[in-house]
């Protein structure tokens, strides 16, 4: 019963990362005005249980230096699963702060705004699995 059990889960986790695939999370593919985004979570907010690491906070506070750039970028954390229509999405909430994913893809953006990089240009290396490279414990540096 137990080894149908495993086999079980290994085909469905199996089948769920076929189904990903190649496919690119949803992202604004113009940028919205500032104005018509919902605010990044306050920083009265980032306290407690959930931004207990430095990275954790200062990750909220460069999302909400680059609201609009952070509105074209797709999540590879796969939340639009559960209605994100970006990674700024993960930042109106403490959802970020729980995702080692959003957190390095909000200091990648922030890294590569600060390199002059376009929008367009930031999302590429973020499809591209740049983010990845990102250490968080480093990255409270970044400024």
């Amino acid at each position: 019963m137990r080894i149908h059990f495993l086999a079980a889960l290994v085909l469905a986790l199996a089948i769920i990362s076929v189904a990903q695939g190649d496919h690119v999370p949803a992202y604004n593919s113009q940028a919205p005005k500032a104005a018509d985004l919902m605010p990044i979570l306050p920083s009265d907010q980032r306290v407690g249980e959930n931004f207990k690491f430095p990275y954790q906070v200062h990750a909220y506070e460069l999302a909400s230096k680059i609201p609009v750039v952070i509105s074209q970028m797709p999540c590879y954390c796969y939340c639009e699963r559960i209605g994100h229509g970006s990674l700024h999405t993960c930042f109106e909430s403490n959802h970020g702060a729980h995702c080692g994913i959003c957190m390095k893809e909000v200091y990648y953006a922030y890294q590569q705004t600060k390199l002059k990089k376009t929008p367009a240009q930031i999302r590429d290396g973020i499809i591209k699995g740049e983010w990845k490279s990102i250490d968080l414990e480093a990255a409270t540096s970044m400024n």
